[in-house]
């Protein structure tokens, strides 16, 4: 079977699911289709841009809260603002518009971490946000927020979980077929690049704080939105899955179905989702007392996973079926790329002036002068630590020198971007 006729099904057993299936299973539905929401941001940000977030959760809280108190208590707000609350719709509007600007925020200061240093940052703003929720006057606390009223659709309430089961399918299946075609995209070549180095990225003329800020504004979008729904489907929101603790959920699913697999965010979501709820009723009859045992399992099972499956379950599936794509055309006709005027033979192309790199007390470049003409080959030799790499980089842009120039066809570059 192709994996078109796959999807084919895979969508017809979708619009059954809530005519076939008892409450209980459309409820568990429900709950894969808006993890997979953030599930599928974390692929994006984490699986192919590199950029690991623990707290995705925090931003479904964004979701969830504004949608509640603007339905709530819209008479309790200033009128400017008030009149978001008339509707359900007009309050993920003002969502998004809430998270884009958070996100953009955080972005700024946390994405100029790397290393242990970011995923460390996000943690620190996941869980300042998760106990502003719990301890903001007008939250509603620890007690959270009831009465939050349904959602319509051409004026029908969509107040059972069979009702907004498809309303949540459909934000999953556009979010992946957007997430699909961005990441297809030139600007999805650029993301993807981020996951090599910036250093790389940048020396193939990638705007990598431009590209980080994109996934991370993305990511965050699709976890409100999913607040959202979750909001409006539970009626009632309080700080609990907010929390750093649904934030590694996150990941887990993530990294369960594939990191970098747009499909693998769904599969990893229902896998995590159906085994925790089988397992929270099978061991408390097994051991003889109730606890948090899942967890203990899960965290087992992720770390063999990570030896056995580290490209997660979705590569595992998705060889049952594989993708036949078509061999590219290429016409042998076509006119030739326009080409650069090249400098003729002999000219100085690159020069390097007293260029000098100091790191503290210690000269790694000093006083450094070369030439390089068109159409010669020039080597810089010496040993280990002479500084070399060094010198390169202050020619190709990716350091500065501390003094001296670098003329590139008579133009100054030095302090120029790689």
């Amino acid at each position: 079977m192709s994996p078109r006729h796959i999807l084919v099904v895979f969508l017809a057993l979708l619009a059954v699911a809530p005519l076939a299936l008892p409450p209980f299973y459309v409820t568990l539905l429900n709950y894969i289709g808006l993890y997979a929401l953030v599930a599928l941001g974390l692929v994006m940000l984490t699986g192919v841009g590199g950029l690991t977030s623990f707290g995705q959760a925090a931003f479904v809280g964004v979701g969830a809260y504004t949608t509640a108190v603007l339905t709530t208590r819209a008479d309790a707000l200033p009128a400017w603002l008030g009149w978001l609350g008339a509707s359900p719709w007009l309050a993920l509007l003002a969502g998004l518009a809430l998270t884009l600007a958070l996100a953009y925020l955080l972005g700024a200061i946390t994405l100029r971490l790397s290393g242990h240093f970011l995923p460390l940052g996000t943690i620190a703003w996941g869980l300042s946000l998760y106990y502003a929720f719990g301890s903001v006057e007008g939250l509603g606390g620890h007690t959270g927020i009831p009465d939050i009223p349904p959602i319509r659709v051409f004026g029908t309430p969509l107040t059972q979980g069979d009702h907004i089961y498809y309303l949540i399918w459909a934000f999953l299946l556009v979010a992946v077929w957007c997430t699909q075609n961005l990441l297809d995209s030139r600007e999805g070549r650029a993301i993807r690049a981020l996951k090599g180095g910036r250093v790389m990225a940048e020396s193939m003329g990638v705007d990598t704080a431009r590209s980080r800020m994109v996934i991370f504004v993305l990511a965050a979008l699709q976890a409100c939105a999913s607040g959202w729904l979750y909001a409006h489907m539970q009626r009632f929101v309080n700080p609990h899955p907010f929390g750093l603790q649904m934030g590694i959920e996150y990941l887990f699913m993530t990294v369960i179905g594939g990191a970098a697999q747009v499909w693998g965010a769904l599969v990893g979501a229902g896998v995590f989702t159906v085994l925790k709820q089988w397992l929270q009723d099978l061991l408390p009859g097994l051991l003889g007392q109730s606890g948090n045992f899942e967890i203990i399992v899960f965290g087992f099972g992720m770390v063999l996973l990570l030896h056995r499956a580290r490209r997660g379950l979705w590569p595992v599936l998705a060889r049952l079926a594989p993708v036949r794509r078509k061999p590219r055309q290429v016409d042998m006709q076509a006119e030739p790329l326009p080409r650069r005027t090249m400098p003729p033979r002999g000219e100085v192309v690159l020069k390097a002036v007293d260029v000098t790199r100091r790191f503290g007390g210690l000269v790694a470049n000093n006083a450094m002068n070369l030439e390089i003409r068109a159409g010669e080959i020039l080597a810089l030799i010496g040993p280990n630590g002479a500084g070399k790499s060094t010198m390169f980089n202050q020619i190709s842009g990716v350091d500065t020198p501390t003094s001296g120039r670098v003329a590139l066809l008579g133009h100054e570059v030095a302090g120029a971007g790689a």
